[in-house]
C-alpha cells in the first residue's frame, strides 16, 4: 500500500464532502461532516410525504435535538405518520418529545427492564422516508455528533440508501416497533427476532446483532470474512473483540494486510485502553494500527477483501453479542476502493502505534490498566464505563 504519513501534526485533517457512489444496485451517498449530516437529515424529514420511522439510541435535548424533534413535529402536522424509538438509557426524559406526539406522531422507549433484559441497549440508527430512502450510519441526535473536529465534534459516518434493501428495513423497523410497544414482552423474543432473521446471501445483506443462542448474523457474517480475508482495513470507535477474533485478525495479518485506524480519544476512555490492551499481540503479527488524534472517534467500518460493513456496530463484544445493531454488508470491489480511500484519508492525522512506542507506553501499571478496560468494556454497560477515566483518554 505504499509509505503512509504516520505523525499527528503532519497535515491538518479535514474532514471529506460528500460522496456518492453506486455498488450493487443501491444509490449511497456517504456524510463524513457533522453539518452536512444534520443538514441531510433534516432534508429527509422536511421532503417525507407519508411516513418517516426512525430510531435512535441517543436523542438529546440540546440544539440540536430541538431541530430535530420540531422537524419531526411540522411533519406530523403536514399528517405524515411519524415513529420514532429512543433507547431509553440514551434518550431525554420523555417530556421532551410531548411536542411531538401532540403534533400527532408516536413516541416510544425502548425500554430493559430488571433481569437479563435489562442488559440489552437498542444501539441502532435507522431513518426510513415513505419506505423508499434510509440513512444508517454510526451517529446519534446530540450537538456533539454533528459539530467540526476543532470543537471537539465525533468524527462520524452516515450514509443515505436507495435500493431493494430498504425493504429488509422497514420490515426489521416494524418488528422492533412491534416488539418495543408491548409492556409484556420477552425476552425471548427479540432474541428469536435477531436469531430468524434473514438479511439475504447476495451480495447485498442486512444484517443484525444482537442477544441470541449462537451468532447473530452480524457476528457470523464478520467472523466468516475474518477467517478467509487477506486484507482488512478497519476505522473503529470501539474496539474490544473477543480473543478469537483478535486471532483472526493477526492471521490476516501474517498472510496479507491488516491496517486499523482505532481512537486516541473519546468520552469513553475505557475504550481506549481496552483496544491498547491487544496491541502487542496485533503488533507481533505484522498489524499496521493508527490512533487518530484530531478529535474523538465514532466512526465504524469494515472493509474486508471486497466486502464493505456499513452500520451502527462497533467491534467489541457488546456491538457483536448483545447490543441490538445493524449492519449493511455490501460486497462490491469499487465501493471497496473507495472507501479504502477514505480510511486512509484519516491516517495522516494519526500517530502510527509502532512495537516500539507501544513497549514505551506499556508500563505495567498501564498494561494492568488496559486489562482492565477490556474486561470492563467487554462486561460492562457503555453507560457505566463512560464514568470511569483510569488516567486515559
Amino acid at each position: 500500500m505504499g509509505t503512509e504519513p504516520h505523525l499527528p501534526g503532519e497535515a491538518r485533517y479535514r474532514e471529506s464532502p460528500p460522496f456518492a457512489v453506486r455498488a450493487q444496485g443501491l444509490d449511497l451517498v456517504f456524510y463524513p461532516r457533522g453539518a452536512d449530516r444534520l443538514k441531510r437529515l433534516i432534508e429527509l424529514i422536511e421532503s417525507a410525504e407519508k411516513t418517516l420511522k426512525l430510531t435512535f439510541y441517543i436523542f438529546a435535548a440540546d440544539d440540536s435535538g430541538r431541530t430535530v424533534r420540531d422537524a419531526l413535529a411540522s411533519a406530523a402536522r403536514r399528517g405524515v405518520a411519524v415513529k420514532l424509538l429512543v433507547d431509553a438509557f440514551g434518550g431525554a426524559n420523555p417530556g421532551f418529545f410531548s411536542e411531538l406526539e401532540e403534533a400527532g406522531g408516536e413516541f416510544c422507549l425502548f425500554e430493559p427492564r430488571i433481569g437479563r433484559r435489562y442488559l440489552i441497549r437498542n444501539h441502532q440508527k435507522i431513518v426510513i422516508v415513505d419506505d423508499r430512502i434510509a440513512m444508517m450510519g454510526g451517529f446519534n441526535i446530540e450537538d456533539s455528533y454533528f459539530a467540526p473536529p476543532e470543537e471537539d465534534g465525533w468524527n462520524d459516518l452516515a450514509f443515505t440508501l436507495e435500493g431493494a434493501v430498504v425493504d429488509q428495513l422497514c420490515d426489521w423497523f416494524a418488528r422492533l416497533e412491534k416488539w418495543t410497544e408491548n409492556p409484556k414482552a420477552q425476552f425471548t423474543a427479540i432474541r428469536r427476532m435477531v436469531r430468524r432473521w434473514d438479511g439475504g446471501s447476495g451480495p447485498v445483506q442486512l444484517l443484525l446483532g444482537g442477544p441470541t443462542r449462537g451468532l447473530s448474523s452480524w457476528a457470523r457474517s464478520v467472523s466468516h470474512d475474518l477467517i478467509e480475508g487477506r486484507r482488512l482495513d478497519m476505522i473503529m470507535a470501539y474496539f474490544a473483540p473477543a480473543h478469537r477474533l483478535t486471532a483472526r485478525v493477526c492471521q490476516i495479518a501474517r498472510r496479507g494486510e491488516a491496517r486499523l485506524v482505532l481512537g486516541a480519544r473519546s468520552d469513553n476512555p475505557a475504550t481506549v485502553g481496552a483496544a491498547r490492551s491487544l496491541y502487542s499481540r496485533l503488533l507481533r503479527a505484522g498489524t499496521r494500527i493508527f490512533e487518530f488524534q484530531p478529535c474523538k472517534l465514532h466512526t465504524k467500518l469494515i472493509v474486508l477483501g471486497d466486502a464493505v460493513y456499513l452500520g451502527s456496530a462497533n467491534f467489541d463484544l457488546r456491538s457483536l453479542y448483545l447490543n441490538l445493531e445493524i449492519v449493511l454488508r455490501i460486497e462490491d470491489k469499487a465501493l471497496a476502493d473507495r472507501m479504502r480511500e477514505f480510511i486512509t484519508e484519516h491516517v495522516p492525522a494519526s500517530e502510527a502505534i509502532t512495537p516500539a512506542l507501544h513497549r514505551k507506553r506499556a508500563t505495567w501499571w498501564n498494561r494492568m490498566r488496559w486489562k482492565l478496560c477490556w474486561f470492563l468494556v467487554s462486561g460492562v454497560d457503555y453507560t457505566v464505563t463512560r464514568k470511569l477515566n483510569l488516567g486515559l483518554g
